[in-house]
């Protein structure tokens, strides 16, 4: 699924204030002289080498403790916004996902995301989103879910707040277990993907397509009253990375109806007019299929015969 290949995030290129970086490096590397030294699982990383991509250490228990108890005991945005870059770069390792979860790490970091600073906001969502890849993570993960939806269809179009709200989005879709909370959100999803500029679109995409894959989200999908400039995404002259999305979206949904035949037959009640279903399997949307299949690109052929 498209959500999955998206875990890795990175802050490359982010420059901390000489303060932030100073005060956060202390904490994580602690007193180096004079202080009685204890087990350490490995050497501490320094705070410069975290946040400019060229480490590729892990973080100990002790020191993500500290970044954590930094979260909470400061409101200065300059320290905040290193605390959760550099918490967000050590939880895209596994072994830190589970040990911040264990530190009640995740609802500190969760906290962060109703911050007035967009920024903070940002990092807080991208610390978020490269923990939802551990399940047991997307459990306390969940409860957010809402929060983040409000955000991000709400929110300014094409922002990087809603491009941080919508990777996590996509990542909590993965699986089955919690699509059933976006079921009161389709049709804001459908919204932002016509609304939003190419990069913004292809993200919706991806989470339409983790949502599409579940039969159990067919009726919901099928029944989202969806403006008919959607059809314009089958366009011949659309970018070949949304247009074939655009197509798969089709076919997973296809398939839905394929396994439950009773959709076609409980339509004209379930389904009124304007909605995805009458879109998809409208006279319009045919026309635009039946163009494709003389589409110069191999793959959106394929993709075109599989839906035909």
């Amino acid at each position: 699924m498209g959500g999955a290949r998206d875990v890795g995030w990175v802050a490359a290129g982010l420059v901390l204030g000489v303060g932030a970086c100073y005060y956060i490096y202390r904490l994580t590397r602690g007193q180096r002289r004079g202080a009685p030294r204890g087990p350490r699982l490995r050497p501490s990383p320094s705070i410069e080498d975290l946040t400019d991509c060229s480490c590729d250490d892990v973080l100990n228990a002790e020191q993500l403790k500290k970044l954590l108890y930094l979260l909470e005991s400061t409101e200065d945005p300059g320290i905040l916004e290193g605390a959760l870059v550099t918490l967000g770069n050590s939880a895209a390792f596994s072994t830190n996902q589970a040990i911040i979860r264990e530190l009640g790490g995740i609802p500190i970091v969760g906290s962060m995301i109703t911050s007035a600073n967009d920024s903070i906001k940002e990092k807080a969502l991208n610390a978020l989103n490269n923990l939802s890849v551990n399940v047991e993570n997307q459990e306390i993960i969940k409860v957010y879910i809402d929060q983040v939806c409000e955000d991000v269809f709400s929110g300014p179009l094409n922002s990087a707040v809603q491009m941080a709200g919508l990777r996590l989005l996509t990542n909590m879709t993965v699986t089955n277990d919690h699509q059933h909370m976006f079921k009161s959100y389709i049709t804001d999803i459908f919204h932002v993907l016509l609304a939003g500029n190419g990069i913004t679109k292809v993200q919706v995409l991806k989470l339409l397509l983790n949502l599409s894959e579940n039969p159990a989200m067919a009726e919901a999908l099928f029944g989202a009253q969806v403006d008919a400039s959607f059809l314009a995404l089958y366009d011949s002259h659309v970018a070949k990375e949304i247009l074939l999305r655009m197509l798969t979206l089709f076919q997973n949904l296809n398939n839905c109806v394929k396994m439950d035949g009773s959709l076609v037959l409980r339509s004209t009640f379930m389904f009124h007019k304007g909605s995805l279903f009458f879109l998809l399997y409208g006279q319009e949307c045919a026309q635009k299929m039946k163009a494709l299949v003389n589409h110069p690109d191999v793959d959106v052929k394929e993709k075109v015969l599989i839906i035909t």
